[in-house]
């Protein structure tokens, strides 16, 4: 089989789909699936829906054109503020999208009056994770704009916590979203459908059971595909963490030193290596390197096998506690998610379904 390539196995994330939508089910909360960790792959949403999430997600138009192409029927929600460049395509292949710009919802507004359609939008809040999102103190001037605008329907708020700066979700930020949803129902009287509470760091909170009752909606991509929760990167109590498995094929394998010979300046991405002095290893090199996926997030599948370090096109592994692999065997490899993201978006890694 040509190498690299990435096995998924697509009734683990089917499992794991089934076990999240269940535990959230308890709590009175739906789940959109989100694909973009595997380039909105349509065996993966497939997985995902036969799981039982309500909604697919997904950042890239790109993405979903291909997941429309593939059959997939579900109400699709755009994960990203549209682009304006993209305003006629959004309407044309999104059930809904997140917002938090007015030109742009006003945009939404008249594409989707031109195509005769209405296009749903939940608007985005900042609580504190300086990502995406209307301060609050700005929410209830934005919805006043915005309000009586056809083609549009707002049918939620929602907030991001955790992806930008780790703002851990709590009942009180949560709180918060719930605050100023009923502000902006009783102020225009109008009645939301979703709070859109967060992502998969929303899980301990989830299951501690302070999450505020009205929070009925979460995006999980990493909880589903991985098995984590986002906050500490624990397990997601009932659900598989490898899902996914990276493979490479040694193409070197020789004993040298582990210090370089000579002064050492900056390496091929601008950095300044410490090395610490190991003797003499086993070193192989595996035939995939940063342009195939996030280095740092590569958890050997053998735990006596040590990532050294990686150029563009190579790896190099220590290999001195495992003598029995030679040129051409297959080394493995767990993922995190910035693992997943690159290795999937290579087109250099091939994708093996399961």
């Amino acid at each position: 089989m040509k190498t690299p390539y990435i096995k998924i196995d697509i009734s683990k994330i089917q499992h794991n789909a089934r076990t999240i939508v269940n535990q959230c089910k308890e709590y009175g909360v739906s789940v959109t699936g989100v694909t973009k960790g595997t380039l909105g792959m349509p065996e993966v949403a497939q997985a995902m829906i036969r799981g039982g999430v309500e909604w697919i997600g997904e950042s890239r138009l790109d993405n979903i054109e291909g997941l429309r192409k593939s059959n997939i029927h579900v109400p699709i929600l755009l994960m990203r503020s549209p682009h304006m460049s993209e305003i006629e395509r959004v309407v044309s292949v999104a059930d809904y999208s997140l917002n938090s710009e007015y030109e742009v919802i006003r945009a939404l507004s008249e594409a989707s009056l031109k195509k005769g359609t209405i296009h749903k939008i939940i608007i985005m809040v900042d609580l504190g994770d300086l990502r995406e999102g209307v301060w609050p103190d700005e929410l209830i001037p934005l919805v006043k704009e915005i309000i009586s605008m056809r083609g549009i329907q707002i049918v939620g708020l929602g907030t991001n916590l955790t992806d930008l700066n780790g703002t851990i979700p709590t009942y009180e930020n949560n709180k918060q979203l719930v605050d100023l949803v009923e502000e902006v129902e009783d102020k225009f009287m109008i009645k939301l459908q979703y709070l859109s509470g967060g992502n998969s760091s929303s899980f301990k909170l989830l299951s501690s059971g302070k999450l505020p009752d009205r929070i009925n909606h979460f995006r999980i991509g990493e909880g589903i595909l991985l098995g984590r929760e986002t906050v500490g990167r624990e397990l997601w109590h009932g659900t598989y963490q490898d899902a996914f498995t990276l493979c490479a094929e040694i193409i070197e394998k020789k004993s040298k030193p582990s210090l370089p010979v000579g002064e050492i300046g900056q390496d091929a991405f601008g950095n300044t290596p410490t090395i610490e002095d190991r003797g003499i290893m086993t070193r192989a090199i595996l035939n995939m390197g940063r342009q195939d996926t996030n280095i740092d997030g590569l958890i050997p599948s053998q735990s006596k096998i040590k990532v050294i370090g990686a150029t563009s096109d190579h790896t190099l592994v220590d290999m001195t506690q495992i003598p029995d692999k030679n040129i051409g065997d297959i080394v493995s490899f767990d993922l995190n998610y910035a693992a997943l993201l690159t290795s999937m978006t290579s087109p250099f890694v091939r994708k093996v379904i399961l």
